[in-house]
């Protein structure tokens, strides 16, 4: 179950006795990384989680954010990467629908979808599997509940070979008096289900979450829960309703852990009991026992408490949609969570036991041994490019930096017609309707700079995300996170983990993005072998008037290209260094958090006052593949002459950060000039927007000249050409193919 001797014999001393099946099976989920954060709870701790317009900080099912005129924003991002491991279309489904549920259990209408998704190297016939069939369960999710997925990130790494990443994020609308928690309030108001009828599915889902994946994992499938967008969509509509009735004390969503953590969760945090009957449970199958109905983990329901004598109006609504509702249980005034079932007591355990005062635990933390050893290497002795056209080439058709189309041209992501800026640009933009603004959103994280440098690289993952968002002309609002790592039983993991958060806590002080809710997952392991640590950050940010919105492509033929920031030696970790070498190595780029801070405000400020015309972050690749994707997506070339006493391979593929690529008007030059020098911004102009090619000149010397086709279809082609399927079919990933396990790929 779990459970280790030491938790179990805590939990007999809790009870002063033995726990029977059904409250060991309690204990265990409760008490699981998943749900408890037992490992992790005291390193978060270190984030800043307050600021003049945070309205709900980390502890209910989402965040909410201020946007003005009684307005807020909703999100929050989770992770269901290993049932995505062993059945990535459920597993990935279910994450969607599970991360949807939790913030329209706030009260919000969710508007928008998001991801952040790790695979393997696409040469492998399991990634092409995986790949696959992750990326058509977000798509089936989301296209039938008609809520866009409008942006996300995908890499590529062989870290995650065995162990893709698979992390969920949704953002909703709300008004201020419409916020709902997760609390039993009101001794005697009655406990209702709401949704779709318990099954066996997804039994044990939070403890599977909470270790590492192995050989045997396989046979957990049943771990893996099964969703229903369509029951969702009816779910969601039903709450809502029910939400403005005004009848509602308290609401949450049955995720991990099931009617187990929903019911304990809100009674504790209400400082109640609750008392549950089992038999008054809707279920799809028969015979099932107390401990099933506790810990399924079946999609699409919700506990909601509500006032006293509103039963049959709650009823109502939910006839009238065609979902099961059903009073299963009261709040008490005792501390208990008593379950009966068949007339007779299941299980009888102290709410605050398995909720508030779950065991927490301070793990070893150790210095990596390779990161001593990477200090000693010099990233820059890497050898120079012979032919640049085709380095660049090269890095376009890499699969991370690649074209996404192949992805979210899966996603619906015009339905409810609200998407001002599609999948493809820095951000994603939604306006709101009925106002002048609109909400900017992104997914981001480098983990290799994270492997090489956690601190270093938890604080770019939330610069680079704030950076995307100021790039749409947002001004960036908050942060949730999904802490993606390896065992924290492993000293060397945790100290990663440590590391990365307050490199994070840092950079969300400096930037003003307080972090508002998120998600750990550990234990992202197979067969011992850790995956890059990867604290995916998700931003949303606030774009007060349609009229800034940004995107990165070049837009008019003779408008002036400037690169605001420095350029320095920085290829350790980058996609040039592992093109070159083949692996990374050395020190990532390090991130000066003020000066990033000056920069986002520099450019933000242009943007508003009306004098820019595209906006473009400088990532993976560096300033070469960034002018690229500008030339692609304003389909114009442009002419590019530099001068540095960098080497010309060093300075085009360099990841410094703090870069951003601005594009604005001839007739604007001076003025944007003279605003970045009274400013102390660095800023050089590279050249002017033209019509077919991209050319750059390095010191003088034509270094790289291509037409904007030939880097399009580069770019455009590279995942596609991979995952079409061969004539002989050997070598490619079959739908519903399922390699038996990461080790017999070859075989398959």
């Amino acid at each position: 179950m779990g459970l280790t001797d030491e938790e179990y014999e805590r939990a007999v001393k809790t009870l002063g006795r033995h726990p029977n099946y059904t409250e060991t099976g309690v204990f265990s989920v409760m008490w699981s990384e998943h749900c408890s954060y037992k490992n992790s709870k005291e390193v978060l701790r270190r984030f800043p989680t307050k600021g003049p317009r945070v309205l709900q900080g980390p502890g209910e099912g989402a965040g909410v954010v201020d946007i003005g005129d009684n307005q807020a924003v909703v999100f929050k991002i989770e992770s269901h990467n290993h049932p995505s491991a062993i059945e990535p279309y459920q597993g990935a489904a279910t994450g969607v629908g599970g991360i949807i549920r939790d913030v329209f259990s706030m009260g919000a209408r969710p508007i928008a979808l998001l991801n952040s998704l790790r695979f393997g190297e696409l040469n492998n016939l399991r990634t092409k599997y995986l790949f696959e069939n992750v990326v058509a369960g977000i798509a089936g999710y989301g296209n039938c509940i008609g809520i866009p997925t409008v942006g996300g990130e995908v890499y590529f790494d062989p870290s995650y070979e065995g162990n893709p990443l698979v992390n969920a994020m949704c953002v909703g609308l709300i008004k201020h008096d419409q916020i709902q928690k997760g609390v039993a309030k009101g001794i005697g108001n009655p406990v209702i289900y709401i949704g779709a009828a318990t099954g066996r599915d997804g039994i044990h889902g939070a403890t599977f979450a909470s270790e590492e994946l192995s050989e045997e994992s396989e046979a957990k499938r049943p771990a893996v829960q099964v969703g229903d967008p369509f029951m969702e969509k009816l779910l969601l509509e039903a709450t809502l309703e029910l939400i403005a009735s005004g009848y509602v004390e308290g609401i949450q969503d049955m995720g991990a852990a099931g009617l187990t953590s929903s019911s304990s969760e809100m009674a504790s945090k209400a400082g109640n009991g609750i008392e549950l009957n089992l038999d008054r449970l809707p279920q799809r199958e028969k015979g099932m026992s107390a401990y099933e109905m506790m810990l399924s983990e079946s999609q699409e329901r919700m506990l909601v408490v509500v006032r006293q004598g509103k039963e049959q109006e709650v009823k109502k609504i939910f006839d009238k949609w065609g979902l099961h509702s059903a009073v299963i249980g009261k709040v008490t005034a005792g501390p208990m969570l008593r379950v009966t079932h068949k007339g007779k007591v299941a299980a009888e355990i102290p709410v605050d036991k398995l909720a508030a005062d779950a065991p927490v635990y301070c793990k070893p933390s150790k210095v990596a041994s390779y990161y001593d050893e990477f200090a000693a290497i010099d990233a820059t002795e890497l050898p120079e490019a012979e032919d640049y056209n085709r380095t660049l080439l090269n890095l376009l058709g890499t699969h991370t930096i690649a074209s996404k189309e192949w992805v979210f041209n899966q996603y619906d992501y015009m339905v409810r017609t609200n998407t001002s800026v599609c999948p493809g640009s820095d951000a994603a933009v939604i306006r709101i309707r009925d106002t002048r603004k609109a909400l900017a959103m992104v997914t981001d994280c480098n983990a290799r700079y994270v492997y090489l440098d956690p601190y270093q690289g938890g604080a770019i993952a939330v610069a680079e995300a704030a950076r995307n968002v100021i790039c749409s002309g947002a001004e960036p609002l908050a942060v949730t996170d999904n802490l993606n790592f390896g065992s924290p039983e492993k000293p060397e993991i945790f100290w990663q983990f440590e590391q990365a958060v307050d490199g994070m806590s840092e950079a969300c002080r400096k930037l003003n993005t307080p972090v508002i809710g998120g998600n750990v997952s550990f234990y992202n392991e197979i067969n011992g072998v850790a995956i890059y640590p990867t604290p995916t950050v998700g931003m949303v940010g606030l774009i007060e008037d349609v009229d800034h919105i940004t995107t990165q492509g070049f837009k008019n033929e003779g408008d002036r290209i400037y690169l605001v920031g420095r350029t320095k030696s920085d290829v350790g970790g980058s996609e040039y260094q592992k093109l070159t070498l083949g692996k990374i190595q050395g020190r990532p780029p390090q991130i000066d958090l003020d000066e990033e801070y000056r920069i986002q405000r520099f450019v933000l400020d242009a943007i508003r006052a009306g004098m820019v015309t595209s906006a473009h972050d400088l990532s993976e690749g560096g300033v070469a593949v960034a002018l690229a994707e500008s030339c692609i997506a304003g389909s114009v070339g442009a002419e590019i002459t530099l001068s540095t006493n960098l080497r010309p391979d060093i300075y085009l593929f360099s990841e410094s950060q703090s870069r951003i690529l601005l594009t604005i008007p001839a007739n604007l030059a001076n003025q944007l000039t003279e605003m970045a020098k009274s400013q102390g911004i660095f800023i050089v102009e590279l050249g002017a927007v033209g019509k077919e090619q991209l050319i750059i000149r390095v010191n003088g010397a034509e270094i790289i000249q291509q037409p904007v086709t030939i880097l399009e279809k580069v770019w455009k082609t590279a995942i596609p050409k991979v995952m079409e399927r061969s004539e002989s079919g050997n070598d490619q990933p079959l739908s519903g193919e399922r390699p038996l396990s990461p080790e017999r790929t070859d075989s398959i």
